[in-house]
C-alpha cells in the first residue's frame, strides 16, 4: 500500500494488532472478599512466561510503559508484546538489545519498536482489581463479555515514516448490548452506524490522522458517555 490512504490502514491494522496484557496473579481469597484484591496489596503478580514472572504488579509504570493501576500504558510499540514472550524492556537502544537477546529478531512486534504508543482505557476494558479472585485483573466485572459492559479505550500512536512524523488516534468501544452487527459494521438498535468492528465485541467510533484531521466519526457520536 502506498500514499495516505495506506499509511492510515497500516496504522490501522497496528491498532488491531493491540491487545492489553492479561496478567495473572496468585490471590489470597480473603482479599478479593472485601471488594477486591488490589495492586498495592503486594500479591497480584505477573502471568507465568512474562519476563517478569513471579513478581508483583508495580503500582506506577513498569519497566514496559504499563501502569495497571492508572490503567494506561506509555511505550514503545513493541513492549506491548515483548515482556509477556520473555523478553526484557526495549529501551531504545537497538544495538545493546540485540546482542543481549539476538533472537528478538524474529518476533514480529520488533519492525514497530520505534513507534510510540499510549494507551488509556476504563475499568471495564482492564481494571486495577481482582474481585471475583481469579487471580486476574477483572474484565467486564458484572458482565458476562465486553457487549454492553461499557468498556472504552484509546490508543494514541507517533512514529515517523520517510523522514516525517506523523500521529494517529483512534477511540474504541465495546458494543451496546442492543448492538447488530452486520457486514463488518456495528449498528446501534434503531439502525444508527455506531463504528467499524474490531475485536468480535468492539468498535471505532473516531479515527483521527495527522495532517488529515478526522478519517472517521461515529454518526452514533464518538463521546464515550454513550456507550
Amino acid at each position: 500500500m502506498h500514499g495516505r490512504k495506506g499509511e492510515i490502514m497500516r496504522r490501522t491494522a497496528l491498532v488491531a494488532l493491540v491487545t492489553i496484557v492479561l496478567v495473572g496473579a496468585l490471590v489470597a481469597p480473603a482479599l478479593g472478599a472485601t471488594g477486591g484484591t488490589a495492586i498495592k496489596d503486594g500479591v497480584l503478580m505477573y502471568s507465568t512466561g512474562h519476563y517478569l514472572d513471579g513478581t508483583p504488579l508495580m503500582l506506577g509504570f513498569d519497566p514496559y510503559g504499563y501502569n495497571y493501576q492508572a490503567r494506561m500504558f506509555s511505550g514503545s510499540y513493541a513492549n506491548v508484546y515483548l515482556g509477556r514472550d520473555g523478553f526484557p524492556p526495549y529501551m531504545g537502544d537497538d544495538a545493546a538489545y540485540l546482542a543481549a537477546n539476538p533472537t528478538v529478531e524474529t518476533h514480529w512486534a520488533w519492525q514497530y519498536r520505534s513507534i510510540d504508543l499510549v494507551m488509556k482505557w476504563n475499568d471495564a476494558w482492564l481494571s486495577n482489581k481482582d474481585r471475583d479472585d481469579d487471580g486476574l485483573l477483572d474484565r467486564h466485572y458484572g458482565f458476562p463479555s465486553y457487549i454492553g459492559s461499557g468498556a472504552w479505550e484509546t490508543n494514541h500512536m507517533r512514529g515517523v515514516d520517510d523522514g516525517k512524523r506523523w500521529t494517529y488516534f483512534v477511540k474504541i468501544v465495546a458494543a451496546p448490548a442492543d448492538a447488530v452487527s452486520s457486514a463488518g459494521m456495528w449498528y446501534s438498535a434503531d439502525g444508527t452506524e455506531i463504528g467499524p468492528v474490531i475485536w468480535g465485541s468492539f468498535a471505532t467510533i473516531m479515527e483521527v490522522e495527522s495532517g488529515m484531521g478526522a478519517t472517521y466519526v461515529s454518526p452514533f457520536g464518538p463521546g464515550f458517555g454513550k456507550f
